[in-house]
């Protein structure tokens, strides 16, 4: 037998005469069409309502003066308008009070005294009055300041307000990306702590149960809280429909640009609407953050309290020990050792396998710790979480 035969034809395969031939993209055409091709794709659009402000007499009649006074007295906020072209429109008067901002939404007002607020943030002072008024929103502050519910509760009250039925919109009416997967958890919470209307809301972040979420999109939610991974995967699928988003946040876009996110933002913003309500929220103000509010806001407005300088907390005592990289591990847990029983303490390392030896030898040491980083299981980093938050443990 010849070992160089084969069962196979060595003839090179001929397409039929009568094939269609493949159509070619003319890509020059689609750029320079772009705007009527976006146009036809959103031509049938549901009517869309964005205003839902009426000023507090005791805030329509606070004088220049007395706003400049409040502003800087709360932690120097600084309002502007950043429309390119036109004239500036008038910035909204700050709501110093729940009441100011909520008191036709009672259910709002129920809320706030049911978890016990006493006063606004400053951020949510001043970002509650240009979102209520439909405007899209830029607002810069540190961690911690209250912006999760400066976009929170305007975007219940959006989307109560929209003239398409709950049950016809098909699906999410407002989606809240974020960077990471405790920061997803942690923003349900607040939406469930505020409840509204009996809405529903699913956090979809890459790590969790896949199958699991896409049966709850498909369920039926009011509102998406995802990590831009997790969210475009679905997207692509085609098992989430973004077309019904009217409400869009882009939560620590500083924190999604420095991870690498951003193609998969530019792919979600696709499929959402254009003449939607966004929200940008920020620590920083970065080139990237800035090229993400031109292109993806419409006329926005930013708020920011402080400045816009990347700077420390004056609030926190900051000591600065150089050491030589032997000696590290010496002082982290003579640190520790002297510690008081209710303390804690975070400890940031370079890399994963530093955070497991360290925890690792804390143990051997009889310390409490927990271990939290990327490779670790998502179930493992909630638990290490929540031992953290209800102090079963020093964490690093």
């Amino acid at each position: 037998m010849n070992r160089n035969s084969s069962v196979w034809s060595t003839e090179v395969p001929q397409a039929p005469d009568d094939a269609p031939a493949t159509p070619t993209i003319d890509w020059n055409d689609i750029r320079e069409n772009r705007k009527k091709y976006e146009e036809l794709k959103w031509k049938d659009l549901p009517p869309l309502k964005k205003n839902f402000y009426t000023e507090a007499a005791s805030v329509s009649t606070l004088t220049p003066e007395e706003v400049r006074e409040w502003r800087m007295e709360n932690n120097n906020i600084f309002v502007d308008d950043i429309k390119e072209e036109g004239e500036k429109r008038p910035i909204p008067n700050p709501c110093r009070t729940f009441l100011e901002a909520f008191e036709l939404y009672p259910e709002i007002m129920e809320n706030i005294e049911r978890v016990g607020f006493i006063k606004p943030t400053p951020i949510q002072s001043q970002a509650w009055p240009v979102l209520l008024s439909g405007e899209d929103l830029i607002a810069i502050a540190q961690t911690g300041t209250g912006k999760t519910l400066a976009y929170l509760l305007p975007g219940f009250i959006h989307m109560d307000g929209q003239p398409v039925p709950r049950a016809e919109r098909g699906g999410p009416g407002m989606l809240v990306l974020t960077p990471t997967r405790e920061l997803a958890l942690q923003i349900e919470t607040e939406c469930n702590k505020y409840r509204y209307k009996g809405y529903k809301s699913i956090c979809i972040y890459g790590g969790g149960d896949r199958r699991g979420q896409i049966n709850l999109v498909k369920s039926g939610v009011d509102i998406v809280i995802a990590t831009p991974g997790r969210l475009n995967d679905l997207q692509m699928n085609e098992l989430i429909n973004l077309h019904s988003v009217t409400y869009l946040v882009l939560d620590e876009a500083d924190r999604m640009l420095d991870m690498g996110f951003e193609p998969q933002i530019l792919k979600i913003l696709l499929d959402i609407r254009p003449d939607r309500q966004t929200v940008l929220t920020s620590a920083t103000w970065p080139t990237g953050v800035r090229r993400l509010g031109k292109s993806y806001l419409k006329n926005p407005m930013m708020v920011y309290v402080g400045t816009l300088d990347l700077a420390a907390v004056n609030t926190v005592e900051q000591t600065l020990l150089i050491v030589q990289e032997e000696e590290k591990k010496m002082y982290v847990f003579d640190f520790i050792r002297n510690m008081q029983s209710q303390d804690k303490v975070l400890v940031f390392v370079g890399k994963k396998i530093i955070a497991d030896d360290l925890s690792s030898d804390m143990c051997l040491q009889g310390i409490a710790v927990q271990c939290l980083h990327g490779d670790r299981e998502q179930s493992a980093r909630e638990e290490a979480l929540r031992d953290f938050k209800e102090g079963m443990l020093h964490k690093t």
